[in-house]
């Protein structure tokens, strides 16, 4: 049975001040050097796949290994970073690293990667049409709005010849950055966890992996195009504030998630819509 805390964002924000004063406890434990190990270690994730990961350590590996594990779902894209900055959980696993970097840079945090786990490719999925190439001239396709999966969904659609982006076009690209788009597509920008949501209303969607498995989408499968896991810098990793590194209950847990029952466990459940990244 499932022991999975599911918090919403706005129940996180009610709890913020609490967390906060404690959060604020930690740090000052750490800068005299007696931070505080002891207890569950909290994790925010992702529902899927990150936290159906997290459960099979949780359920199968971490009482061997002597590690307390707590995972807290969110579904959004936001609050495990902030919440791991401030304390309220004390890891979290739902990124990749562009991902990271322009959060870091934008908000000042201070989060740091561990170890990376696995890869979720992006994808194109329609309700209307069977293939790219039938994608009609004025199409309309919808794509994550923030800065670093936007620019990750047109690289996509670049890379399968629907449009050219302009030289120099990096991991910040939009819409403006386009060069050619022959088959005058539209864009409409939606927060990422609503894309698989608007496939009834727009000709295609570009949906992030994790996304496209909870609306029932079998990325392998049912993608019109899907991106490349080879030389991909989009894995998704377990991460911290930075100086958390060393907390023996993190180093449990990046060695479990590497372990060969994790990957076994993501090859077998996911069927390529996942790809172990170790």
């Amino acid at each position: 049975m499932r022991n999975t805390a599911k918090l919403t964002t706005a129940v996180l924000a009610a709890g913020a001040l609490t967390f906060g004063l404690t959060a604020c406890g930690s740090d000052k434990d750490s800068a005299s050097g007696s931070a505080d190990y002891s207890g569950p270690l909290v994790v925010a994730a992702s529902p899927t796949p990150h936290a159906e990961i997290l459960d099979y350590v949780k359920d199968n590996l971490a009482k061997k290994a002597g590690l307390d594990l707590e995972v807290k779902e969110f579904t959004d894209y936001i609050t495990p970073n902030t919440a791991t900055e401030d304390g309220s959980v004390d890891a979290n696993y739902f990124q990749n690293q562009p991902y990271l970097d322009d959060f870091n840079k934008k908000r000042g945090t201070h989060i740091v990667p561990v170890v990376t786990v696995h890869l979720e490719p992006l994808g194109l999925y329609s309700h209307k049409v069977k293939s790219a190439d039938a994608l009609k001239s004025g199409a309309t396709i919808a794509v994550p709005n923030d800065a670093v999966n936007e620019a990750r969904a047109l690289k996509l659609l670049a890379a399968n010849g629907l449009i050219t982006l302009k030289d120099g076009a990096g991991s910040e690209a939009t819409p403006q950055d386009i060069a050619k788009n022959p088959k005058n597509l539209q864009f409409k920008e939606v927060e990422a966890a609503q894309t698989a949501r608007s496939l009834d209303d727009v000709d295609a969607a570009v949906i992030n992996g994790n996304y496209a498995i909870s609306a029932g989408i079998k990325p392998a499968k049912d993608a019109l195009v899907l991106e490349s896991a080879k030389n991909s810098p989009y894995g998704n990793f377990l991460a911290v504030k930075k100086g958390n590194e060393k907390d023996p209950r993190v180093k449990k847990l990046a060695k479990l998630l590497t372990s060969p029952e994790v990957k076994k466990f993501i090859e077998d459940k996911y069927q390529g819509s996942v790809i172990p990244s170790f």
